[in-house]
């Protein structure tokens, strides 16, 4: 098993900038890669950013490209998300994600953002 937990979310002005963090635990050496999802009311889960735990590889949603960037502290075994010209469609629950052989596995409880107009 493995066990996420996010934080960092908050109210934010539509500009500002926000950091989430994930930290691992368990048997974290079974997962690939962890990411990051979001999912505003009445909408489906989306796919955010990933990034592999050598970290020589990250993926962004074109939603965020150039604003959020993903990474990783391996001896911490924990994942930020440094959200950057947040915008009030930024809004939503962000939901931590430990992959396995490149499939979201385990989850984390979510934390809320608000972006504000």
């Amino acid at each position: 098993q493995v066990q996420l937990v996010e934080s960092g979310g908050g109210l934010v002005q539509a500009g500002g900038s926000l950091r989430l963090s994930c930290a691992a635990s368990g048997r974290t050496f079974s997962t690939d890669s962890v990411g990051w999802f979001r999912q505003a009311p009445g909408k489906e889960r989306e796919f955010v950013a990933r990034i592999t735990w050598t970290g020589l590889s990250t993926f962004y949603a074109d939603s965020v490209k150039g604003r959020f960037t993903i990474s990783r502290d391996s001896a911490k075994n924990t994942v930020y998300l440094q959200m950057n010209s947040l915008k009030p469609e930024d809004t939503a629950v962000y939901y931590c994600a430990a992959y396995i052989y490149s499939l979201p596995r385990y989850w984390g409880q979510g934390t809320q953002v608000t972006v504000s107009s």
